[in-house]
């Protein structure tokens, strides 16, 4: 972040560049689309600007967002943009942009808390859990009127802390089942782009499932977890390790 740029400038600045890098990622985005009212650039550099702002509500926000910036927004072409499903398409190719953005900047700063353990470097290493909120704002009803735990999963990237939104496991109107979401989740990763790239999870033990994760050797993906009550593991061998080294603070064995 450059000191000398104001908060919102920053924010700008940072929407304008991964936009682009989302327009160049895809050959023909059908997410694409001018809407002179609301533009793209402007509906996600307002939904940056609300989650850091102390307002009450989505028409206070809007009420702050003129005294400050002097923009004037209807609140209905506002809230229906909520809705739109071409914007959710469109947040999901430009967050993960903004994320890599985010990543090779503090990678640009020598920011790596796994630097100590070079053997992990080809790695993406993640610790991961689901979060829910009960009665949760907006959250709707299904067909027979009762509403659930809204939420999906999270995951913090232990090498650079970034935090971000893996997957949606439910939106309220049903029951939520978190792993099989996350199985979809990499299942669906291993046929992307980088289906080459390393990568190790930790999760809770809800997540073990032996036959299941063997099978995702081939795509290199490991998870670490602790063991369930009636798993049964085998001792291969005993690694020795300086138990006195500070990065090996806690490790019993």
């Amino acid at each position: 972040m450059l000191k000398d740029l104001p908060l919102s400038e920053h924010i700008h600045q940072h929407c304008n560049e991964s936009m682009e890098r989302a327009l160049l990622a895809e050959r023909h985005p059908l997410w694409a689309r001018s809407c002179p009212e609301l533009k793209d650039i402007d509906f996600i550099r307002l939904g940056l600007l609300r989650c850091i702002s102390v307002v009450d509500s989505g028409r206070h926000f809007l009420q702050t967002n003129e005294q400050i910036y002097g923009q004037l927004l209807p609140h209905s072409t506002y809230f229906k943009s909520l809705k739109s499903h071409r914007r959710t398409s469109m947040l999901e190719a430009f967050e993960q942009q903004s994320y890599h953005l985010h990543a090779e900047t503090l990678l640009s700063q020598g920011i790596d808390y796994l630097k100590a353990f070079p053997e992990l470097d080809e790695y993406t290493i993640e610790a991961a859990d689901g979060h829910f909120i009960d009665h949760a704002c907006h959250t709707e009803k299904n067909s027979k009127g009762k509403v659930y735990a809204a939420g999906g999963i999270y995951a913090l990237n232990l090498r650079s802390g970034l935090l971000r939104f893996l997957c949606l496991v439910t939106n309220g109107t049903q029951r939520h089942q978190e792993i099989p979401v996350l199985r979809d989740h990499i299942e669906k990763q291993n046929k992307g782009n980088n289906s080459s790239q390393k990568h190790l999870y930790v999760y809770d033990k809800a997540v073990t499932d032996f036959v299941w994760w063997d099978r995702q050797k081939r795509h290199a993906n490991y998870m670490i977890s602790m063991l369930k009550e009636n798993s049964i593991a085998t001792l291969v061998e005993s690694i020795p390790f300086d138990s006195r080294h500070e990065i090996n603070t806690g490790v019993e064995a």
